[in-house]
This record gives C-alpha cells, sequence and structure tokens, in this order.
C-alpha cells in the first residue's frame, strides 16, 4: 500500500459517527442524516478536513451530508441522460470526436453535489472488469480523437492501472488526446507523486482537468502538486461548479480564478450546478452566473476568465452564456456596451454594405444542405454547409 492510499484509509471520515466524534454530536445528528448518507455515502479525506474551518461554511457545504438532499423537486437521477449515450459500459459518446471512459468508481473525497451521484462509489455501476468493450468502441470509432478519463476520479487507480489504460489508448492510432478528469489535487494532494509524473510523460499529450470551487482549496499543498503536474508537461485546466453557499459572490470566484492562473491552471469551465436529484439546494439562478461572469470579464485577465455554460439537462450538451453586452446589430453600425457598461458605436465595413453583405442584393439565396457527421450513439450530430455555386 502507497502513501497515499494509507492516507486515504487511516485518516479520512468516512461515517457519520466519525463526523460526529469530529465536529460533536450537538452538531451532527446522525439518525437523522443516516437516510442521505445511504442515499449516497461519503468520505473526506484530511485535506479536505483541514479546509473546513466551521459549521456551514463554503468547506463545509460540499462535504458534509444534509436533510436538503432528500428533498427533490426538480432534480433527476440521470440529469445529463448519459446512460442514453452509452454504446457500451463505461462509455458516453456525445459529442462527435470525443468520448468519456469511466474508469474509477470511487473518489478520495465524496462532493454532495455529484452529477454522478447514481453510479460513484458503486464498482458494479463502473466496473473495473468492462474495459475491454470500451477500448473495443474507441478503436472502431476513427472519428474519436479525444478520449476523457473520468469516474469516479481516475487518479484513485494506481499507477500500474493508470498506465496500462494510457499504454491501451496510445495503441489506438486515431486517439490524438487524452485528458483525465480529477479533483485529487484539491482533496489528496500526495498522490501527485514524482514517479506518477514520470510515468505521465510516456503518454503526451495528456492533459488534466482538476476541480476547485474555492481560493481555500488552493493550499501550499495542492499548490505544489499542481505545480508537480505542470512541470511534468501536463497542460491544466478548471471546471468549476458555481454553487450556492460555496462560490456564488463575484469577489469569491475572481480571487479563485486569479489563484488559480497563479498556480498554472487555465480557468476553463465555470459550470451551472447540474438539475441533480439530491443537489438541488446548490443550485443559483442563471442571473447569478452572469453577474459573476460580468465580474470576471474586463477586471482580469481573460486568461482568468472561463466558459460559463449550462450543461443541458437531458443530454443537449453544452451551452455557453454570456452577459448581454451587444445593444444593436444594422448593417451600418454594432452598438454594445464595455465591462464598465460604457456605450460604444462599431462601424460595419463599407465594403461589405456595398457588395450587398447582410442584405438582398439581388443574388439567389445559397442553399443549405444538412450533412450527417460523426453520430453519438442515440443521437444524430448534423452540420450545415452553404451549396457552392457548382453544386
Amino acid at each position: 500500500m502507497s502513501d497515499w492510499q494509507r492516507r486515504l484509509k487511516e485518516e479520512s471520515i468516512a461515517t457519520l459517527e466519525q463526523l460526529a466524534d469530529r465536529f460533536g454530536h450537538d452538531v451532527i445528528d446522525v439518525e437523522a442524516l443516516r437516510p442521505a448518507f445511504d442515499n449516497f455515502q461519503m468520505r473526506i479525506t484530511p485535506a479536505a478536513l483541514e479546509q473546513i474551518h466551521e459549521v456551514g461554511d463554503p468547506m463545509w457545504n460540499q462535504y458534509v451530508p444534509t436533510v436538503q438532499e432528500l428533498d427533490i423537486r426538480d432534480g433527476i437521477i440521470d440529469s445529463l441522460d448519459e446512460d442514453a449515450d452509452s454504446p457500451v459500459p463505461n462509455i458516453t459518446h456525445r459529442y462527435p470526436d470525443r468520448v468519456l471512459f469511466l474508469v474509477s468508481p470511487v473518489c478520495a473525497s465524496y462532493c454532495r453535489f455529484c452529477t454522478r451521484r447514481r453510479k460513484v462509489g458503486d464498482p458494479e455501476k463502473i466496473p473495473l472488469n468492462q474495459y475491454d468493450s470500451a477500448f473495443e468502441y474507441i478503436r472502431n470509432h476513427p472519428e474519436v480523437r479525444d478520449v476523457i478519463l473520468s469516474g469516479g476520479d481516475p487518479m484513485m487507480l494506481s499507477d500500474r492501472r493508470i498506465e496500462y489504460l494510457l499504454q491501451k489508448l496510445r495503441e489506438i492510432p486515431h486517439v490524438e488526446i487524452i485528458r483525465i478528469g480529477s479533483r485529487i489535487t484539491s482533496h489528496l494532494p500526495e498522490r501527485i507523486t514524482p514517479e506518477f509524473c514520470e510515468m505521465v510523460k510516456k503518454y503526451h499529450p495528456v492533459y488534466m482537468n482538476t476541480h476547485f470551487n474555492h481560493p481555500r482549496e488552493l493550499t501550499p499543498a495542492a499548490v505544489a502538486a499542481l505545480g508537480r503536474l505542470a512541470d511534468a508537461g501536463v497542460p491544466l485546466g478548471c471546471q468549476t461548479v458555481l454553487l450556492r453557499g460555496v462560490n456564488d459572490d463575484p469577489k469569491v470566484m475572481l480571487e479563485l480564478m486569479q489563484k488559480l492562473l497563479k498556480a498554472r491552471v487555465r480557468p476553463y469551465y465555470i459550470y451551472m450546478a447540474d438539475q441533480v436529484a439530491g443537489g438541488e439546494h446548490f443550485r443559483t439562478t442563471v442571473q447569478k452566473g452572469l453577474e459573476i461572469v460580468k465580474a470576471l470579464r474586463g477586471w482580469t485577465s481573460g486568461l482568468a476568465v472561463p466558459h460559463f455554460v449550462i450543461d443541458s439537462p437531458g443530454g443537449g450538451g453544452k451551452v455557453p452564456l454570456l452577459p448581454e453586452y451587444v445593444e444593436e446589430i444594422t448593417d451600418d453600425e454594432v452598438v454594445f456596451r464595455n465591462y464598465e457598461g460604457k456605450r460604444f458605436v462599431y462601424k460595419q465595413p463599407r465594403v461589405a454594405a456595398a457588395a450587398g453583405c447582410g442584405a438582398d442584393d439581388g443574388r439567389p439565396t445559397p442553399d443549405i444542405v444538412p450533412i450527417e457527421i460523426a453520430k453519438s450513439p442515440k443521437r444524430a450530430k448534423t452540420v450545415r454547409r452553404r451549396k457552392s455555386a457548382n453544386g
């Protein structure tokens, strides 16, 4: 057993009784919380525990079960309809050129807002003995150039198992990019060992999408782990979830994005919290997300401004959202406001106007012809192109 595995096993809190012993039985009502715990297990690593300063703070809210998880209103068990796009076990093929490959059923700490809580923590639902059909599926779909390893957390696997996955994927000629989705740098930074960093260098390009929701999570140990990955040539991105009671504050989010950049992590997405059953109490309004984006764009480096997206309920994929900057578009000009709310006018090019661009100049309108491209297992994806003059 490695040092990180030993610490995970011996020092984490994984039962309600341990939680009550740590924070007080007057604070943790074990029997009241039992149904929430039974519905989705709990584990809080030493690193996550150290980030909790008081009951009800942003770190507490992310990891400690609450009876609010049992209040299901408009939540959906499989909110992103991943199972509908799963042609073989452990694979979700939704977008044309990439697949999600679930390789681990467990996480170091369990986030209470988890989108995949219907599966995570259950080895029968993310089976480790069904990789072969996943590799075969990827081999048989040459349009797949990008594979995202997820779970659970792939970094909960041993170096030997991770290297096996990387080797098998690198044997497939059309797989160009491998990504690892992991929150391990926050939950168990010692998992990023020098040995892992040496191993991963052999399989580049390998990216890692990290997950930080609050600036407090960027501890010295977490920043050091991110540095080891960056030094090993692993490009780092961050997927942040907008969560009520955690980071639904423009100042908090601005600090987080700036600290990520300082740690050599490029902010990638801010997600609206998914409409998942059991996590509804974390959801904010979309207006709050737009307010946060307005507080970032222009007020800090563009490098620190991620895409703000909703991952569409029902499996429609990620849709970016932006505050309203454009007031009016005509053939002559575009009227818009900048990050300070000041109004500006951009003149449309006169050459384009003279050529009839954007107006009826008497020329026939090009036909729009649908072209079928790579399909997900259950959804046809199409793009549109203009028919050329010669057909």
